[in-house]
């Protein structure tokens, strides 16, 4: 499935082999956080990815968020999180199948 105006999903090459691992639906979510939360891997919550993710999605502001918000609707939103990445784990294999 290639999507145009967009690059192809991969893990970039520098990435522990385990993240990469093909054909494990259990690590999909954890590589998705790794490569969400580069540059901020100990303190997640700093990561502006992951704010203007949950701005997108909760319609508060990224610029007003505190650990404890963050923190708080990973929890609450804990189901739904976990149907996204997984929606996002069937996408990338589908692209690496095509690939």
């Amino acid at each position: 499935m290639t999507i145009p105006g967009c690059a192809p999903l991969s893990a970039p090459p520098s990435s522990p082999s385990i993240l990469r691992g093909k054909g494990l639906t259990v690590f999909a979510p954890f590589r998705f956080l790794w490569n969400a939360t580069r540059g901020h891997r100990l303190a997640p919550w700093r990561s502006a990815y992951l704010r203007w993710r949950i701005e997108t999605y909760s319609g508060k502001k990224a610029e007003t968020l505190t650990n404890k918000d963050i923190l708080g609707f990973l929890w609450t939103s804990r189901w739904e999180l976990l149907s996204f990445l997984l929606w996002i784990d069937r996408l990338d294999r589908e692209v690496h199948k095509q690939a």
